[in-house]
């Protein structure tokens, strides 16, 4: 079949070369941008006077058709054209006839599938932020109510210090507080219109750029035509942004694996987010969690395949950059649904209070404060540390705990111990004093939850 395109060639390409060559398949998810951009791009050309005004108001309610008729069913995709750009012309035209010819002045497709992706990305990044958002409310939630369930903190996966699950929740919803800002901000870079840079060097016509872009709820244009039409910073800036995202979620699921597990047995995940096993009755598997952590490296994927794909191109405009779809496509439908899973997944989780609480008394996380204690009555700290430690390797010796020991037996290692030292090392007064600011006092955990509250407006 002969092409729109067709001029020096006769438009005649091979059925594989046609194959090869089309994006219609996946690209197609950008109709309404496209017939949107479209129409602005039509009142542009007629407030002008490049076109008649009546001519732009035939084409605006042509595609308005078009647009009608694509989301009642009554108009299917022709999968046989080369793009969504092609195929909305190649309506528009059959329609109108020769005033739909008249649209793609003062334009190329290379300014247009460059505004058509950007309209679109900034649309998913404002719904992906509105999931994100959900998400941080039911961490904060669940925050909020184990705020005093003492659990073992960790550092390289061995007990360290006795912290709530509340607080530990909290560090997860100020991650992704920080993956709100960045998907804010990368949205303030793609909501730049590239339209009127046309193929690579502007246009002889009288255009209007900006009244172009105000239609469409751009804030600027590119200022450079070159740039305007080669540039997908911002979808390499919205793929990295979401690796980070995914990045905390697999984190999360880590531990959310680990906290379910026989060996943990910290929280207990719904049935509605497990699955079992075809051939061991008594499994209970944590599958959403995991495909979470899985999926993480396909998203990193698709950032590594739009980067590579970019790092060698001259300027302007190459048919390789037909590649950036289909990762950011992928990337921005597997970080959607992460997210749903997740804000569920979230939000019927339980703790197991007993088995976190048992789990810190096991392993003499209150050593710190065992040798800070020492400390506020007058030993320097690497000596107390010293006492600290000898206690523990003592209490091990013996397999009991710091708690039970004897009185008479922490006066054997220095006679400034006293009766108190139990109080300050039990574990409710450890959590209880660490006032200082972001730790993980009850008191610092509901600063931490009104804090995201805020934020989240």
């Amino acid at each position: 079949m002969a092409k729109m395109w067709a001029g020096v060639t006769d438009g005649n390409t091979a059925q594989i070369a046609d194959d090869f060559n089309s994006s219609i398949r996946f690209d197609c998810r950008l109709y309404k941008q496209d017939i949107t951009g479209s129409m602005a791009h039509a009142a542009m050309l007629g407030a002008q006077g490049i076109i008649t005004q009546q001519e732009a108001e035939t084409l605006i309610d042509g595609l308005q058709g078009i647009l009608e008729d694509l989301e009642s069913g009554k108009l299917q995709f022709d999968m046989t054209c080369e793009d969504i750009h092609m195929f909305v012309e190649q309506v528009l035209t059959g329609r109108l006839g020769d005033v739909g010819k008249k649209l793609h002045t003062a334009r190329s497709r290379n300014d247009q599938v460059a505004l058509d992706l950007r309209l679109y990305l900034a649309q998913k990044t404002d719904f992906l932020i509105g999931l994100i958002r959900e998400l941080v409310q039911a961490v904060t939630d669940k925050a909020e109510a184990y705020k005093a369930t003492i659990m073992p903190g960790y550092t390289h996966l061995q007990r360290a210090q006795p912290i709530t699950f509340g607080h530990h929740l909290m560090a997860y919803a100020m991650m992704m507080l920080r993956d709100l800002e960045r998907l804010a901000d990368t949205k303030k870079r793609t909501l730049i219109s590239p339209i009127g840079c046309c193929a690579l060097a502007g246009t002889t016509y009288h255009t209007d750029r900006r009244f172009e872009a105000a239609q469409l709820g751009m804030t600027d244009i590119c200022r450079n035509s070159l740039d305007g039409v080669s540039d997908r910073d911002f979808a390499v800036e919205l793929l990295s942004a979401l690796s980070i995202l995914m990045m905390h979620l697999s984190r999360f699921s880590e531990e959310i694996i680990l906290w379910s597990s026989w060996e943990f047995q910290f929280v207990q995940l719904s049935d509605g987010y497990t699955t079992g096993s075809s051939i061991m009755p008594q499994k209970k598997n944590p599958d959403m969690a995991e495909l979470v952590r899985g999926k993480t490296g396909r998203v990193y994927g698709d950032l590594m395949a739009l980067l590579t794909t970019l790092k060698g191109l001259p300027l302007a405009y190459n048919k390789d950059m037909q590649e950036d779809k289909e990762a950011i496509f992928d990337a921005v439908d597997t970080v959607e649904m992460c997210l749903k899973v997740f804000v569920g997944m979230v939000e019927t989780l339980t703790a197991i209070p007993e088995n976190m609480k048992k789990a810190a008394q096991k392993g003499f996380i209150n050593a710190t404060d065992l040798a800070d204690w020492l400390v506020k009555q007058g030993l320097p700290f690497r000596s107390a540390y010293k006492i600290a430690g000898q206690l523990v390797a003592r209490c091990m010796a013996e397999h009991t705990v710091l708690e039970e020991l004897p009185l008479a037996v922490y006066q054997e290692y220095s006679d400034l111990f006293t009766k108190e030292v139990y109080h300050a090392i039990d574990l409710t007064t450890c959590v209880a004093t660490r006032i200082s600011e972001g730790g993980t006092s009850v008191a610092s955990v509901e600063a931490q939850i009104a804090y995201v509250k805020e934020q989240l407006g």
